[in-house]
C-alpha cells in the first residue's frame, strides 16, 4: 500500500535564528503532531558535514564559505529544540542543497514503500525547490505545504509556490493538508 511521509527539512537551531518568525516552529510542530496522529512517518533531514569539511569543494558557491563558520557534526544535528525528532524518527543527512543530493534518502523513503512526499522546510528557494526537483525526477507524488516554507526572499518565495512548484507538485496549506492526512 502507498505510503506518505512528510519532510521535514533544514529546521536547524542556526537556520531557524536567521528569520524573525516566532509562530514558525509552533505551527510546524502543530503539523509535525498531525501527521503523526494520522499515521503519517516524519522524516527529518539535516545538512551536516564531516570534521575538516572534506565534503565542501572551494568551487562549490554556497557551501565554501562554510568552513570555519559552523561547527561540523553538530549534537542532534542541529534540529531545532520545538520540533526535535522521536526516537524512532529517521534523521537524513544530506551534504548539498537537495535532501537527496548525498544522502540515503531515497533509499530509505524506498524500504519504507513511500511514494508520496509532503515537503516543508528552510527555505523554500534551497532545500525546498532543490529537493521537489529531485523527487520529481524520483516520480514521487509531491505536496508542498505553503505556510511551512520559509525563505528570506518573499518574492522568490511567492513565485515559487504560484508558479513553479505547481508544474510538479500539489501546493497547499498545512491546514488544507491536514484535512486530507
Amino acid at each position: 500500500m502507498p505510503k506518505t511521509a512528510l519532510l521535514v527539512m533544514d529546521v536547524q537551531q542556526m537556520i531557524v535564528e536567521r528569520f524573525a518568525e516566532p509562530e514558525y516552529i509552533p505551527a510546524l510542530k502543530d503539523t509535525i503532531d498531525a501527521a503523526r496522529a494520522g499515521g503519517i512517518a516524519v522524516v527529518y533531514v539535516a545538512v551536516d558535514f564531516r570534521s575538516g569539511y572534506p565534503e565542501i569543494s572551494p568551487r562549490n558557491k554556497m557551501f565554501a564559505a562554510i568552513p570555519g563558520r559552523a561547527p561540523a557534526e553538530r549534537p542532534e544535528n542541529g534540529i531545532h529544540p520545538g520540533i526535535a525528532p522521536e526516537e524512532l524518527d529517521p534523521v537524513v543527512i544530506k551534504r548539498r542543497v537537495s535532501a537527496f543530493s548525498g544522502s540515503d534518502l531515497d533509499l530509505m523513503l524506498r524500504a519504507m514503500e513511500v511514494d508520496h512526499l509532503v515537503l516543508c522546510g528552510i527555505a523554500t528557494s534551497g532545500v525546498v525547490l532543490s529537493t521537489l526537483r529531485q523527487a520529481a525526477d524520483l516520480d514521487y507524488r509531491i505536496t508542498v505545504l505553503s505556510d511551512r516554507c520559509l525563505d528570506p526572499d518573499p518574492l522568490v518565495h511567492d513565485v515559487l509556490l504560484t508558479r513553479v512548484f505547481p508544474m510538479q507538485a500539489e501546493v497547499m496549506t498545512a491546514a488544507d493538508w491536514e484535512k486530507t492526512a
